[in-house]
């Protein structure tokens, strides 16, 4: 069932703004987006700030510390960076930031990459219920949910976003 009360096209632009404004000073900037409701932000941010050549790509599956118990999701895509993570300031994206151990996973494998200068953290929607001390550097929207809700962002046909609530 949609959420009403998120908008996630009104969500992505606060998003994107807060995005553009706190990377205006950074260098070396390249856009990570984790597979894959993070993999559609991300190609949304790298075309309106014209980083397409730096867009990469992250599927944290073999890299959560619950691997054994969660498994494979049913779609795996292979992780792709094609620039240079060595000093570079590394935008990772995803669309639902909840216990910290997706951002762990992801930090972990960009380092099997390189070193990059600096990782900064987007994320659409911030639920809490944090196990991992991590943050956000940019968030568009704070939400609470039921411990048996799960916020699902689709991607429509003309690229639009939207949310509903998925109950376990």
């Amino acid at each position: 069932m949609p959420n009403p009360n998120l908008d996630a096209e009104a969500l992505y632009q606060v998003l994107s703004e807060r995005v553009r404004a706190g990377l205006a000073q950074a260098e070396q900037v390249a856009i990570v987006g984790i597979y894959s409701g993070g993999a559609w932000l991300a190609e949304r941010l790298a075309k309106e700030l014209q980083l397409d050549e730096r867009l990469g790509f992250i599927d944290v599956s073999f890299y959560r510390d619950d691997y054994a118990e969660k498994g494979l999701h049913a779609e795996v895509k292979p992780t792709q960076i094609p620039f240079d993570v060595e000093g570079a300031t590394i935008l990772l994206v995803d669309d639902v930031l909840y216990t910290g151990r997706t951002t762990r996973a992801a930090i972990n494998e960009l380092f099997d990459y390189g070193r990059p200068a600096r990782i900064m953290l987007a994320a659409l929607v911030d639920r809490g219920g944090r196990e991992l001390p991590i943050a956000a550097d940019f968030v568009a929207e704070s939400v609470s949910l039921a411990s048996d809700e799960h916020l699902v962002l689709q991607r429509a046909a003309d690229g639009r976003f939207s949310f509903t609530v998925e109950h376990a």
